[in-house]
């Protein structure tokens, strides 16, 4: 059986773990270089967002 210090370690371990790859996702996540092609299109889609409500609510 599985005493209340070990689950309590077990606890700390693993919710410290998955603090550290969250924070190390995000690092890479930032600091990812998008291509050419993929940078092009966002900026146009949100263009395009942008200029319709901006037709739309004149």
């Amino acid at each position: 059986m599985i005493s209340d210090d070990d689950l309590y370690r077990l606890a700390i371990f693993l919710g410290s773990a998955a603090m550290v790859l969250i924070v190390i996702y995000h690092f890479f996540e930032i600091n990812a270089r998008e291509e050419d092609g993929a940078k092009e299109t966002s900026g146009t889609k949100a263009r395009a967002a942008t200029g319709k409500q901006a037709s739309s609510t004149r």
